[in-house]
């Protein structure tokens, strides 16, 4: 009776830790990390605005990623175009993971400014004059899941757009007429896009 107890054990114990060793073949992932420590700072110093996310990069020793905000008013690309952008690569390590994020400070203000980081990297833009309103929205364009990307993936992650107080849509960040659509119908607009 022993045996077949301990061998009930064992072989649950070997299939429990099968199933949960999810095998990751992308290049890199990330999650909305709507609640992060980063993001309460921001909330509770009412400095601005902060959407965090958790990035892991699989291949961080042979992989290249780059980072940017795309800027538009009135359907065309704002002056520069690139409000931020940096690039990480070529790490030591096999495996990379931690923050990801946007933030504005003093968003409601005409000197607003903008700032992107990931992995120990940033970099900031203060050319958002005429750009942003009060009057704007965040969203995530990652959802709550857990997002796949591979290599020369490009992907949105999340856009600030101006949106009138009555005005309610959804546009599928995943479909590129939308984001067309969205580039043409709403200013201003700015995005922030992983590759």
């Amino acid at each position: 009776m022993k045996k077949r107890y301990l061998f009930l054990v064992i072989l649950l114990s070997c299939f429990i830790v099968g199933c949960s060793g999810e095998k990751e073949e992308g290049a890199a992932y990330i999650t909305t990390n709507e609640d992060s420590e980063y993001t309460r700072t921001f909330n509770e110093l009412d400095i601005g605005m902060l959407h965090d996310f958790h990035l892991k990069l699989t291949q961080a020793d042979k992989s290249w990623v780059t980072i940017w905000v795309e800027g538009y008013r009135n359907g065309e690309k704002t002056e520069p175009f690139h409000l931020a952008e940096f690039s990480i690569g070529l790490s030591p390590n096999k495996v990379e993971k931690g923050h990801l994020g946007l933030g504005i400070i003093n968003s409601t203000s005409e000197d607003a400014s903008l700032f992107i980081y990931a992995l120990g990297s940033k970099a900031n833009s203060d050319n958002l004059k005429n750009i942003l309103s009060t009057d704007y929205k965040w969203n995530y364009a990652t959802g709550k899941e857990k997002i796949e990307l591979e290599f020369g993936q490009t992907k949105i992650i999340g856009a600030y757009r101006q949106v009138e107080k009555s005005y309610i849509s959804s546009y599928d960040f995943e479909d590129p007429d939308a984001v067309e659509q969205m580039i043409k119908e709403v200013t201003p607009f700015f995005c922030l896009r992983l590759k």
